[in-house]
């Protein structure tokens, strides 16, 4: 054979009925130089997320807040008291219209009760006692919208100031 043989000279000496194709070699693939830090950062974030659930935090430790700077307290001789109490677990909060739980509490009917806070809210604001402030006090596992609907009863009357407190029982 020759050199200057084609394919299809070969494939006609080798009586080949179709001309054979030459091998194509393929390049070699060119790596990249860029490193792929997805799997770094999916291990970073299972080991912050295994940390997070692992460990407990320290329920014991009191922290000591210092006074506020600004704000002062409010005077319960120059307020209006409410006082919202919890009866525990699946039932109203109790309300009161004094500072602690004395005498009945105000029917459960909310509609009853916000006509009774606003009336004596406005008594005592605008019936000659010069109370401009509301202070409504919320034992410590009262709900929020018992607090809310309390207060929001309380607002109705125009110029008052309205304060929340939480008394924390043990």
């Amino acid at each position: 054979m020759a050199i200057d043989q084609t394919w299809e000279d070969i494939a006609d000496a080798l009586n080949v009925e179709e001309a054979i194709e030459p091998v194509k070699f393929r390049r070699p693939t060119v790596e990249s130089a860029d490193l792929d830090i997805t799997p770094m950062i999916d291990m970073t974030f299972l080991l912050l997320i295994f940390f997070l659930v692992a460990s407990t935090p320290d329920t014991q430790i009191q922290v000591d807040l210092p006074p506020a700077r600004y704000g002062t307290g409010v005077s319960e001789q120059s307020s209006v008291v409410i006082t919202v109490a919890d009866r525990g677990a699946g039932l109203p909060a109790a309300v009161y219209l004094a500072d602690g739980k004395v005498g009945d509490p105000l029917p459960d009917d909310p509609k009853l009760q916000e006509a009774a806070i606003l009336q004596a809210v406005e008594d005592g604001y605008l019936g000659g006692q010069g109370k401009s402030n509301v202070l409504v006090k919320a034992e410590k596992g009262v709900r929020h919208r018992e607090v809310s609907r309390v207060a929001s009863a309380a607002s109705q009357v125009e110029g008052i100031k309205l304060h929340l407190a939480v008394m924390e029982m043990d």
